[in-house]
């Protein structure tokens, strides 16, 4: 371990992970300036320089000894390429509780394109990349590939699945849209104030890509009325079912009460022709 002035360190490049300046920023702050960095962290050298270094592990803490005027810190400096450093990055943070969607999606697109450059003097492709990835965030192969599909997504959408306005099913349809479209469709969605449904978000998909998606057609789809968004009638059935026979099923009762309606429908149209 040797310790390291905080100048000469660097957040690791393409970095998955929010650091967020929030109370728990506020407590490891307060920590550091009253016992230090208690954790060292954990440093690679960086290419082309002769004392400078990329944190691995650690940012929180770097940020917070920044914020505390901390001039040296705490490290294990440790010489791994760019590629082993990728994937000890993803992996010090993979299993953290409250992982965003954001957070997962470019952690593993992160530590597939390393294992892949990897793989690549092995002669093994990206299915094995991914079922590496799978195994470690003990997620299927077709889960990670949708995460990895959210990279695609325009900042203001991908934090709105962050935020859980939009689905990550949602999200992963919407990820075929170009960026011209999804930029078309968020100016909607927040004129609108209306997120689109999965059904939706497919058949936004298919016009996108069959050349057919443009703003007014975004507009028209988002504006449709949603099955959940219509208003619905319910009915305690031990209300009415005392007007019914009682061998009436709740199925019967519904198409007595459908039928009721359809007749009562039909006389007044038949009185307001007669008048």
């Amino acid at each position: 371990m040797t310790n390291i002035s905080i100048n000469k360190l660097h957040e690791f490049r393409d970095h998955p992970y929010q650091v967020l300046d929030n109370e728990e920023m506020n407590s490891l702050i307060e920590s550091v300036q009253q016992q230090g960095i208690m954790t060292p962290l954990i440093v690679r050298p960086l290419e082309g320089t002769t004392d400078e270094y990329e944190i691995i592990s650690g940012h929180r803490r770097f940020r917070a000894a920044q914020k505390a005027g901390i001039a040296e810190v705490p490290a294990f400096i440790r010489p791994v390429s760019r590629d082993d450093a990728a994937i000890m990055v993803v992996d010090s943070n993979l299993h953290r509780e409250h992982l965003l969607p954001s957070e997962k999606a470019f952690a593993y697109k992160l530590k597939m394109e390393a294992l892949s450059h990897q793989g690549a003097s092995r002669r093994v492709g990206e299915k094995w990349s991914v079922e590496q990835v799978a195994e470690s965030a003990n997620e299927s192969a077709r889960q990670i590939h949708r995460y990895i599909r959210l990279t695609k997504l325009i900042p203001d959408i991908l934090k709105m699945v962050d935020e859980q306005r939009i689905a990550l099913s949602v999200g992963v349809e919407l990820s075929y849209l170009t960026e011209n479209e999804q930029q078309d469709l968020f100016e909607v969605i927040e004129l609108e104030d209306k997120t689109p449904s999965l059904s939706q978000a497919i058949q936004m998909k298919k016009l996108s890509q069959a050349g057919k998606l443009d703003s007014e057609t975004i507009s028209k789809i988002i504006s449709e009325e949603k099955p959940n968004q219509r208003e619905k009638i319910s009915f305690q059935l031990n209300e009415i079912s005392k007007y019914f026979p009682k061998k009436y099923t709740p199925q019967d009762i519904y198409k007595r009460l459908l039928k009721l309606a359809q007749d009562d429908y039909r006389r007044r149209q038949r009185s307001r022709e007669e008048r």
